[in-house]
């Protein structure tokens, strides 16, 4: 019988990466249900110095797999390891980010152990209801109350879509950074480590990486910022953007977009906030200008404190807000970014 949450947690140049003990933190929830062990699945070169981390988030036992062709990401070790731990311990559910890595290499895992993959998921649950429960027996499931229910963007974000894959295993998932929440830390969780060593050969290594250059980004990622000021389709231009990035400037915080934006070619793809962009839980998120629709709300609703600036009082924005603003944007954002800096100067002044 299969048994296990696994999650294949992300590493690069030896750091575990926010999105694995995110997906953790998830598969902590998971195992109410489930009752069975998180297992994270983590792969590298020397990076053993990391495995106290993933205990302290929630896994009960960590697979190291550490061999030299594992140091930086190749598709064909990668790929060969995490199929080799498949068919060792057969997981019940097997979980990966949806970052480059994971939209790389889970597909390939799934194509070789025969199961299905349900990719760019914002939602995890178990089967739980009868009717559901009935659902997944009649479709093969031969216990209804271990089927893994993923539910995903379809349509362009227009609609929500549950999947489930109960006649093959793993359940496998790949889940978008930033949608779920971490655990909090517990620095006194221990577990067991499980070291795993796969017959690699030489043709297994089918890329030879010459250089790895690390570019130096002036921008946050959207998913690790603290602080997130977007714009949406009431700025009314590319040019708008220069209201948005001056007060992200004054508060030292992140640019963002809605979709419409993005589709209108104000703005870069990475900056999209929403079903179809980043899910997002700043401290601050500051939406200017955005109706509120589904798609990005989705995206956002996360976050500690959020603020809205519209003229339209019954935009669907002010439903998820914590303060809102009745006005227009392109008065209050030039008046709110000076502001913000005459208050940082008083206050470094005292």
């Amino acid at each position: 019988m299969s048994k296990g949450i696994y999650v294949v947690v992300e590493q690069r140049s030896g750091k575990v990466q926010n999105v694995g003990l995110e997906l953790i933190g998830e598969a902590t929830r998971l195992k109410e249900d489930l009752k069975d062990d998180v297992v994270a699945v983590l792969l590298g070169s020397e990076i053993e110095g990391e495995v106290e981390k993933l205990y302290h988030y929630g896994a009960d036992k960590v697979i190291l797999v550490d061999h030299p062709f594992l140091k930086e990401y190749v598709t064909e070790p990668y790929t060969k390891a995490v199929t080799a731990i498949i068919k060792e311990y057969d997981p019940e559910i097997m979980l990966f980010g949806a970052s480059s890595i994971g939209r790389d290499v889970a597909p390939r895992v799934a194509s070789r152990v025969k199961t299905g993959l349900v990719a760019d998921c914002t939602g995890l649950r178990m089967a739980k209801t009868e009717e559901e429960i009935a659902k997944e027996e009649a479709m093969g499931c031969p216990d209804g109350k271990r089927a893994l229910l993923m539910t995903r963007p379809a349509f362009g974000g227009n609609i929500m879509a549950t999947l489930m894959c109960p006649r093959t295993k793993p359940q496998m998932a790949t889940v978008r950074p930033g949608v779920m929440k971490r655990a909090d830390k517990d620095t006194s969780r221990k577990g067991e480590l499980i070291q795993f060593a796969v017959d690699f050969t030489d043709a297994d290594m089918n890329v030879e990486i010459m250089e790895v250059v690390k570019s130096e980004k002036k921008s946050v990622d959207l998913t690790e910022a603290k602080l997130i000021v977007s714009g949406g389709r009431g700025i009314g231009s590319a040019q708008g953007f220069d209201m948005i990035r001056d007060v992200a400037d004054a508060l030292g915080a992140e640019v963002g977009s809605s979709r419409a934006c993005v589709d209108a070619g104000w703005i870069e793809k990475d900056r999209q906030v929403g079903q179809t962009g980043k899910t997002v839980r700043p401290e601050l998120y500051m939406a200017c200008g955005i109706s509120g629709a589904i798609q990005h709300v989705a995206g956002m609703e996360g976050s500690e404190l959020i603020i809205s600036i519209n003229k339209n009082d019954t935009a669907a924005i002010f439903d998820v807000s914590d303060l809102g603003i009745v006005g227009d944007v392109k008065v209050i954002l030039p008046k709110l970014a000076d502001a913000i800096r005459k208050y940082k100067a008083a206050k470094a002044s005292n």
